[in-house]
């Protein structure tokens, strides 16, 4: 046996007590750094495991017609939450829950069986199945109030309108380009739990409350809106288009009164399952698409001569000259042809004035020429085509125009009647609005307040002038034309006894594959009334009709029955 001196018990013990004081000091290292250093990240992770929180869902605001008409509201729902650690009979509560939400209970009951903390019973309850449940009185089940979108009227305005996600955020239309102010902030209830997911008995549950979203005020009229889907759903089974769409707009501010795309789709049952569908169904072709406006143009090319007349242009024509009887004109050794002989089979000799009566290309080639590419271009601009019009929608289209520096005759000539050129519904009627009001270029716009729930104006919209293309006195001459090419030319079906309505007619031939396509073309009708001073403005498009493709047949008629319904509706008289 090994025999120990004083000296090396000594050392023993010296190392002992170095060792234990070693490794206290690392206790204590260890100790601050949780402490001070991963304290707070550790009171965090503490938090996560026995904070439990239900979400509250703030009610998304309100979407209002310019009159107050609730266009997409919400109503309550509840989802069913269930803890299975504090059930204390797992297989009477399925029966209960069954009985109440008509849920399978055997089903239930093995849900309930597995080892999780939580689990969804069901969603978007009524409120008498969440007062049944509640009235049971189980515990270990829990009850969230959801916010469901609803749309009172189901299809109208579904584009202009859009939708939500499922969890609450606008996808489209609307909902989407205001969804910062629509979507509210989620509240909260916060409880107490262990770790094994029990709510700790005593504790007390915090409640975060959500906040509203602000309503939105639309320029949309709900019964002018009514008049032209009803309109537009009469053009889709009488000439069984692809498309039939109508803007109605007050052509002194840019506000929208109506804006309709058929077909639609029913805001409440949102083909979620079909991409293709719901892509194709929710689109504002009105605002996003282009298209070739075909005569309706020859408002612009009136409209250019006119201003530049006035301002003394040589190059210009005066409303009393007569043009050239010849029905055809050829330009960079093509043909254009006048689409019909007037005056009983005789191409007449006409003034501009009859020469939009009658829509006649040849005499808008002469004036397009006439004034030449670097003036009919600086209207083109003027005018606001080639550029968005600034409306309050995502995805505006922009027109196609052919750039100037590469700009031919013949392209020059074709856009005198509305060719060679894609413009959008929405540019057309903003430009046209300008054409008739005054010469004032009105951004169009489609809301004009955001309020709180509580009626409070968060945020007002005023009308916007963003350009001056013609004088006031070149405006008074195109609506009086235009006025006659309704009274007594092409577009006499949108003629208005009592009524004095200006408008133009439009036929378009469609391009596919860089080719004319047969049969297909696009027939519209821009008016407005009464033609001395603007109130309402309507373009009407109908695309693909089957059976007639003239402007003046398929779509004049219904712009004079949507200007017929709000005389109705507003009760305005007849010119005295």
């Amino acid at each position: 046996m090994r025999q120990y001196t004083p000296y090396d018990l000594k050392k023993r013990l010296f190392a002992f007590a170095a060792g234990i004081t070693f490794l206290f000091l690392c206790l204590f290292g260890r100790l601050v750094y949780v402490q001070l250093i991963m304290g707070r990240q550790l009171q965090t992770k503490a938090a996560e495991q026995w904070a439990r929180d239900l979400p509250v869902a703030a009610p998304r605001g309100l979407i209002l017609d310019k009159n107050g008409k609730v266009l997409a509201g919400n109503s309550t729902v509840y989802t069913v939450y269930v803890r299975p650690r504090e059930v204390d009979d797992k297989r009477l509560l399925s029966g209960e829950l069954s009985g109440i939400l008509g849920i399978d209970a055997e089903e239930l009951f093995q849900k309930l069986s597995k080892n999780v903390s939580e689990i969804t019973v069901y969603k978007k309850a009524t409120r008498e199945q969440a007062n049944s449940i509640i009235a049971v009185g189980r515990k270990g089940v829990y009850l969230s109030m959801d916010i469901e979108r609803v749309y009172p009227y189901g299809e109208l305005a579904s584009q202009l309108l859009g939708y939500i996600s499922v969890d609450n955020r606008g996808q489209a239309g609307t909902e989407k380009f205001y969804d910062k102010f629509l979507k509210g902030i989620d509240g909260k209830i916060l409880s107490e739990s262990d770790l094994t997911g029990n709510r700790l008995e005593g504790t007390p549950q915090h409640y975060i409350p959500p906040i509203d979203g602000l309503n939105v005020k639309l320029t949309i009229d709900y019964t002018i809106q009514s008049i032209a889907e009803n309109a537009m759903q009469q053009a889709m089974l009488i000439f069984k288009p692809i498309a039939a769409r109508a803007l109605v707009m007050d052509p002194k501010t840019g506000e929208i009164l109506a804006m309709v795309n058929k077909p639609g789709f029913d805001l409440n049952d949102i083909p979620r399952d079909d991409l293709d569908a719901l892509n194709k169904y929710s689109r504002n072709s009105l605002v996003i698409d282009i298209y070739e406006p075909g005569s309706t143009f020859k408002i612009f090319t009136v409209a250019t001569n006119l201003n530049e007349y006035l301002k003394g242009n040589k190059k210009a024509f005066s409303p009393n000259h007569i043009f050239s009887g010849g029905r055809t004109r050829v330009v960079d050794g093509r043909i254009i042809k006048c689409w019909s002989n007037h005056a009983g089979g005789k191409h007449s000799n006409q003034n501009l004035s009859l020469a939009l009566n009658n829509s006649c290309n040849p005499i808008f080639v002469d004036v397009a020429l006439s004034l030449g590419k670097e003036t009919f271009y600086d209207y083109v601009e003027a005018f606001g085509f080639g550029k968005v019009t600034g409306i309050d929608f995502l995805g505006e289209g922009t027109g196609m125009i052919v750039p100037q520096n590469y700009a031919m005759a013949g392209d020059l000539a074709r856009m005198g009647f509305g060719q060679s050129i894609a413009v959008s519904p929405l540019q057309l009627a903003a430009a046209a609005s300008a054409a008739v009001n005054g010469g004032r270029l009105m951004q169009p716009y489609l809301v004009s307040e955001i309020t709180t729930k509580d009626g409070l104006v968060a945020q007002r919209f005023y009308s916007t002038m963003v350009g001056n293309p013609i004088s006031p006195e070149a405006s008074r001459m195109v609506a009086e034309m235009l006025e006659g090419a309704v009274s007594q030319g092409s577009g006499r079906n949108a003629y208005i006894e009592g009524f004095r309505v200006g408008g133009k007619t439009g036929t378009a031939q469609k391009f596919e594959n860089g080719r004319l396509a047969v049969g297909k073309n696009v027939s519209s009708f821009i008016g407005f009334f009464p033609a001395n001073d603007p109130q309402y403005l309507a373009l009407v498009i109908i695309d693909e009709p089957v059976g007639q493709s003239y402007g003046s047949v398929v779509a004049a008629p219904f712009a004079k029955q949507i200007f017929e319904q709000i005389i109705y509706y507003k009760d305005l008289k007849p010119v005295s």
